[in-house]
Formats: structure tokens, C-alpha cells, sequence
């Protein structure tokens, strides 16, 4: 009974490792999003973090509704190529293990 708890304990202790190193790799990545052929540009981080917003000076002058979508879209692009890299970095981490 102590060898299967014990073997459970060094699971759970592999398992928080890879999870760790896993959010340690997000948080240095940069996903980038873009949306209007690069007038826009949104850097963040595996945590979602805006790391860097760039908009292209011609986009300005098109008004503050298109202004917000350009941006909105870049964001959501971003968003989702973070998305895409959590799930493959931490079904990396958690493999083998039932989530």
C-alpha cells in the first residue's frame, strides 16, 4: 500500500513538474496576431499578455469604428493562435496522465 501511494506521489510530482515547465515555455513565447493585410499587429504571450500593439498610420485616419474592429481582429488572431499553442504545449506536459 505505502510502494502504490508512494508511486502515485512521484506521478503527481512528474505531472506538476511538466506542468510548470510547460507555463514557463508560455510565458516566453510571443504569438502574433494580424488582421487588415498588417495594420494592425498584436504581440502577446502564452498568458495572454499584450506584449506589443502595432498599428499602421494610415489606419488612423479610417475613423474610430474601423480603427476598433482592425485592432479587435488582430487581438482575436492573436487570441487564437494562444490558444492553439496551450493546448499543444500542455498536452505535451500532461500526456499519459487522464485530465
Amino acid at each position: 500500500m505505502a510502494n502504490e501511494y508512494e508511486e502515485l506521489m512521484k506521478k503527481a510530482q512528474g505531472l506538476q513538474d511538466r506542468v510548470s515547465a510547460a507555463q514557463d515555455e508560455l510565458s516566453r513565447m510571443t504569438l502574433r496576431g494580424v488582421a487588415s493585410n498588417g495594420q494592425a499587429i498584436v504581440d502577446m504571450d502564452g498568458k495572454y499578455n499584450l506584449l506589443d500593439l502595432t498599428i499602421a498610420p494610415e489606419l488612423l485616419s479610417e475613423g474610430i469604428g474601423v480603427l476598433r474592429a482592425v485592432i479587435k481582429s488582430a487581438f482575436d488572431d492573436a487570441k487564437t493562435k494562444t490558444d492553439m499553442a496551450i493546448d499543444r504545449v500542455m498536452s505535451v506536459a500532461t500526456e499519459g496522465m487522464p485530465v
